[in-house]
């Protein structure tokens, strides 16, 4: 049996992975509203497979809100609740595990069909559902991350079942970043898939600007996570400066414990990181118009820029607004548009040609 026609291009193979993405970003928006409705540990225990029922009955609902009462968020923080308001935060921790489920399903799947397809004669019908080698390798490790991405969820749950109220900030951040990372890798993958393999490299100085960028990104959106599980936002709440001081004081007690669970800390990390993304990403924006850039890459430069620019801008106003529910969602899902637009960015830069930079010396700095 000879096989299939394996195109350099696969147009379903990216049409799918972009999918995914567009259902990891929802899962990001959806995370997000679950931390700040104070609904991440209503469901006390990880069963995946039996999980995905909720409560069928006024049983299993005493039950489940039983539960939720022996652990110290509701001792200490919701004594009272009724069964209604738990279930308020229940439903959203039960569609952030629920949409969990579902993503790894359309992962699964449609994977497990490209794989199958691509060892099919061409007579029977399944030409333009080949997936080229060379992108096996990354679906099956974004698969993989997937499942890891479950097990870091409940590892993150469990930190705030017994001794604390809430999750540990450095658990709440790797979840994060976990789902962030696989976000970018799935549209570059997906890039990949729908232009083909790229045949050359850009000059050393923009690829390395570009990569910069987005691993500054990429910080930004750990130190994000740390703040929000450190609660940061709800305590300094003026800018420029935190509650009149440049650096409030720090709990140095903790050691190197700090740099994850100080507020203030945190914060400032933050906030210093969000200057130097924005001033990088201008300097590479103002390089791109100077060099005259084509094929995208200078209209790249400038919508990262501008993604960056209308992020700081969002987190300003979230943070002096003490993070209502709506701005802080939107800061969170405005952080995955950022990580998007830097890695289509440094994909751009990959691929360009070296003829793109004749012109003069092709470095970014």
């Amino acid at each position: 049996m000879n096989r299939i026609f394996t195109p350099d291009r696969a147009p379903a193979v990216a049409i799918w992975l972009f999918g995914v993405a567009a259902l990891v970003f929802a899962m990001v928006v959806v995370g997000g509203i679950t931390r700040l409705t104070g609904s991440g540990l209503s469901i006390t225990e990880w069963k995946p497979i039996m999980g995905a029922l909720p409560p069928l009955n006024e049983a299993d609902w005493q039950e489940a809100f039983r539960k939720y009462q022996e652990i110290p968020q509701y001792q200490t923080v919701n004594a009272g609740m009724s069964l209604a308001e738990f279930q308020g935060i229940f439903w959203w921790e039960w569609m952030h595990r629920q949409l969990g489920r579902f993503i790894g399903v359309v992962m699964a799947l449609p994977l497990a069909f490209f794989l199958v397809a691509r060892v099919m004669p061409p007579q029977w019908g399944f030409r333009d559902w080949a997936m080229p080698d060379r992108l096996v390798w990354r679906c099956l490790v974004l698969l993989g991350l997937g499942g890891l991405q479950g097990l870091i969820g409940w590892w993150m749950v469990s930190s705030g079942l017994s001794e604390r109220v809430d999750v540990a900030p450095e658990r709440l951040a790797t979840h994060l970043g976990l789902a962030f990372l696989i976000f970018a890798g799935l549209i570059w993958t997906g890039l990949e898939a729908w232009f083909g393999e790229e045949h050359s490299r850009s000059p050393v100085g923009w690829s390395r600007g570009a990569a910069v960028l987005l691993g500054l990104v990429f910080a930004q959106c750990l130190l994000g996570g740390l703040v929000a599980g450190a609660k940061a936002g709800f305590i300094y709440t003026d800018w420029p400066l935190m509650n009149g001081s440049v650096l409030p004081p720090v709990d140095w007690g903790q050691g190197g414990l700090a740099f994850l669970h100080d507020p203030a800390l945190v914060q400032f990390n933050h906030r210093l990181m969000a200057y130097a993304l924005f001033v990088g990403a201008a300097v590479y924006a103002v390089q791109a118009w100077r060099w005259r850039l084509a094929e995208g890459l200078g209209a790249a430069a400038f919508a990262l820029f501008g993604v960056v620019a209308v992020q700081a801008v969002l987190g300003v106003i979230t943070l002096i607004h003490v993070v209502p529910i709506g701005l802080g969602v939107l800061h969170q899902a405005g952080a995955a548009v950022v990580l998007g637009v830097a890695t289509w960015n440094l994909w751009l830069v990959r691929r360009s040609q070296p003829r793109l930079f004749s012109s003069g010396p092709a470095r970014l700095l």
